[in-house]
Order: structure tokens, then C-alpha cells, then sequence
């Protein structure tokens, strides 16, 4: 049986939040060819890092993850982005964090390099499932494959598909503005690495 989610606060944040409360109204292309702006760190747990054109997420150990975040605020947003596991076990996750405040509010739309999808909302210290809970869908490339995750948030409807093809629709008005993070985690075992890269953001109105 596959873990729950289970964020345990180790977190590698990228530019946190600096550019203050005003969402972005401007399209963002980031092909992580350079370090730029990107603030990088690591320890014993876990680490990013550009590299070879992506940013690279390596969880070394189980039962943690990491992520990193833009640094600027969302609220209506279109997001894609291409995410590649390279390393490590298929039961792994990773995915996309959206309207984050830091670790204590956000949407985690995830995967799995085993095929399975979820999507959950953290707040106030609690985990809401907004979708069945780690479900199998045809549409992820199992493996050490390339797909690419696309987000639609408008208002309170969330649209999430996987080599283009819709794998969660929901609705939820909880959360309204915030950070998009990228993230990657492991179950049971470490070592996992997950490379993220062709980020593309367009705000909506």
C-alpha cells in the first residue's frame, strides 16, 4: 500500500516570498539555464541545485522531501512545466505546490514515477485529500520518463493534467494567493532525484 503524503518539514525554499503580497501579472519562462535569482541550499536530508539546464531535486533521505519556490505570488495562474525522475526508486512523488505561504498553507497537485496521482490541500497544520488518494492513472509515464505537469487555477477551480490529458478537476476556496513550489519526496526509501525544467507561469486575470 503507498505511503500518505508525509512533509516533514524539511524544507529548501528559493527565494522566499521577497517580492511581497502583489500577485505577478506578467508572463514567466524560466529554462534554468542559469543559477540567476535561484537561492540554493542543502544538508544531510536533501539538496537543489541547477544543473545541465534543470533544477534538481535530490531527497537522500526516506520519510523527507524538499522544495523550492519562485518567489514571487500567484493567485490565477496557467503553469507547465516538464519533470523528470533520474534517479533513485519509483515509488517516489513529486509535483507542483501552488498559493503557498511558506509551509503552512498550500495545494500539492502530485505524482508518482509508479503512476499514481493525488491532490491534497495543507493548512493549519492538516492534510485535506481534494481528490481519491494516490489513484493509478494511464496518462504518467512510469519510470525514469519525462511528463509534463500543467496547472490551471482560477479562482476556485483547479485543473490538472499530465502529458495532456485531465487527471484532477476539483474546486476548493480555501486558498487564494501565494508561491508556486516544485517538490519531490520519498516513501520508503531515498535517494530519489527529480529534475524540473521549461517552467512556464502565465497569470490569469
Amino acid at each position: 500500500m503507498r505511503a500518505s503524503l508525509r512533509f516533514l518539514f524539511f524544507v529548501l525554499l528559493l527565494g522566499v516570498t521577497a517580492c511581497g503580497p502583489r500577485a505577478q501579472t506578467e508572463i514567466w519562462e524560466e529554462p534554468f539555464d542559469a543559477v540567476g535569482a535561484w537561492q540554493l541550499s542543502s544538508d544531510a536530508a536533501a539538496e537543489t541545485r541547477i544543473e545541465d539546464g534543470r533544477l534538481l531535486i535530490i531527497v537522500h533521505e526516506p520519510g523527507q522531501v524538499a522544495w523550492a519556490v519562485t518567489g514571487k505570488q500567484f493567485s490565477n495562474l496557467r503553469l507547465a512545466v516538464e519533470a523528470t525522475p533520474i534517479a533513485g526508486p519509483v515509488d517516489n512523488e513529486y509535483g507542483i505546490l501552488v498559493r503557498m505561504d511558506e509551509d503552512t498553507h498550500f495545494y500539492a497537485f502530485s505524482i508518482s514515477a509508479d503512476g499514481y496521482a493525488r491532490a491534497a490541500r495543507y493548512a493549519d497544520g492538516q492534510w485535506t485529500l481534494l481528490s481519491a488518494d494516490w489513484f493509478p492513472h494511464a496518462a504518467i509515464a512510469q519510470g525514469m520518463a519525462t511528463n509534463r505537469l500543467e496547472l490551471e487555477a482560477q479562482g476556485a477551480q483547479f485543473s490538472f493534467w499530465v502529458n495532456g490529458e485531465l487527471v484532477v478537476e476539483l474546486s476548493d476556496a480555501e486558498l487564494t494567493q501565494g508561491d508556486v513550489g516544485f517538490y519531490a519526496g520519498a516513501f520508503n526509501e531515498g535517494a530519489v532525484q527529480v529534475a524540473f525544467d521549461n517552467l512556464r507561469i502565465e497569470p490569469l486575470p
